[in-house]
């Protein structure tokens, strides 16, 4: 037995059980791809390419110069948990006190928190596929079994109220989804989400994980709907957002949930014993974040419009390529299947994996693969680069398919 293999063994088996993040590995594969010369555009990682308005970074800087150099507490500042409660209120219609808020490192962290607090091994989690990489990971760790419920291509990846309750068993506890999604863009209408939140109505105990960071980056003319504002299931839904997106601010890693007292409570509780309370500096620039103006976040989301109609165009030109129109977030999430069986000559593409592995390596394009997102016939490009990058990106993908016979 190699020496690997033996290490391997010693790990836990929950740590073995995992998979690795699809949009990290390739991330990794461009930089080190980039560090031998090659000119890589990397669209694989989901993270803007804006930086942190100046007003956030001056509260930063300002905290340091005030000594919040110290632990913070397990849930969050009172100003920033405040703030999130306004924030909700204002922007979704959910009224939730301080109380109810809980500040974690990352809206990644809060949907990990929340799953460890409410799921027990065996308890069933729907999750709306495709959906980020991530959710059935985490189900996994608690020992939950994933129900994969699939949103249809020709329903603009959208699952309906119908199939969520086909689903349903007595065993299901959680409902996870996010709205916009990642990684196809999709933006569930007031309408859609009402019908589902009818069929939660009449099953009392399932809860449902609401996952909204990519909220205020939405391109539709209704705008953004929360199911938490729903009143008959305001108390079964924990909403979860964060600055990552919608303030370019991935690396602060601040997240939260809005939720039930003894559901924030329990949260609370798991956070205590893990992480403790988040980084001080990041949860003063939060606060002025949420207490400030949305300029320079309708700006980005302006630009995100305009680069999504311009990589849709584009894609839409490349033989074989299936494309939606994506209502939010900053992805493009083309079927890609006709080119499943097809070969340059020396490559045979069997799956989504190969087609986006043999990119790398002979375009210099990093996107991710769509079996990580429980959607195999697709690839994820994320279009948060610049106008040149895309267009070179598209150019570069459509000379490269074109070899593939």
């Amino acid at each position: 037995m190699s020496a690997v293999a033996e290490q391997t063994q010693v790990l836990a088996d929950r740590i073995n059980a995992l998979e690795e993040s699809s949009t990290l590995a390739m991330t990794k594969m461009a930089r080190e791809l980039a560090a031998q010369g090659h000119k890589v555009i990397s669209l694989s990682v989901g993270e803007p390419d804006f930086k942190t308005p100046a007003f956030i970074c001056e509260a930063a800087k300002k905290a340091i110069d005030d000594g919040f150099h110290g632990y913070s507490p397990v849930a969050g500042y009172p100003d920033l948990r405040k703030a999130i409660a306004d924030k909700l209120k204002r922007d979704n219609n959910i009224d939730w006190k301080p109380e109810n808020i809980v500040v974690s490192t990352g809206a990644k962290h809060s949907l990990a928190n929340v799953i460890q607090v409410l799921v027990n091994p065996g308890d069933e989690v729907l999750i709306f596929a495709p959906y980020w990489v991530s959710y059935s990971e985490m189900v996994k760790l608690a020992e939950g079994k994933s129900v994969i419920v699939e949103g249809a291509f020709e329903n603009g990846f959208k699952v309906t109220a119908a199939q969520m309750e086909a689903a349903i068993t007595p065993r299901t506890k959680v409902v996870m989804y996010a709205s916009p999604n990642n990684p196809t863009g999709a933006v569930y209408s007031e309408a859609e989400l009402r019908e589902i939140g009818a069929v939660l109505e009449k099953h009392e105990g399932i809860y449902v994980l609401a996952d909204e960071i990519y909220e205020y980056i939405n391109f539709t003319e209704e705008g953004h709907f929360s199911m938490g504002s729903i009143p008959a299931l305001k108390d079964r839904v924990i909403t979860v957002n964060g600055v990552a997106k919608g303030f370019a601010m991935t690396g602060w890693r601040i997240g939260f949930i809005g939720a039930a007292k003894w559901i924030a409570d329990g949260v609370e509780k798991l956070q205590g014993q893990v992480t403790s309370g988040t980084n001080s500096i990041a949860q003063k620039a939060a606060t002025a974040a949420f207490n400030g103006p949305l300029d320079t976040t309708i700006e980005m989301t302006k630009a995100y419009a305009r680069r999504r109609d311009l990589v849709v165009g584009l894609l839409k030109e490349i033989p074989g390529f299936k494309v939606n129109v994506p209502d939010g977030a900053f992805y493009a999430f083309p079927d890609v299947s006709y080119y499943f069986g097809k070969s340059d000559g020396t490559n045979l593409i069997k799956d989504s994996d190969d087609f986006c592995n043999w990119l790398l390596n002979n375009s210099y394009v990093s996107t991710v693969a769509g079996s990580g997102f429980g959607a195999p016939n697709c690839i994820r490009i994320s279009t948060a680069a610049s106008d040149e990058s895309l267009a070179e990106a598209v150019q570069r993908i459509k000379d490269a398919v074109a070899t593939l016979k």
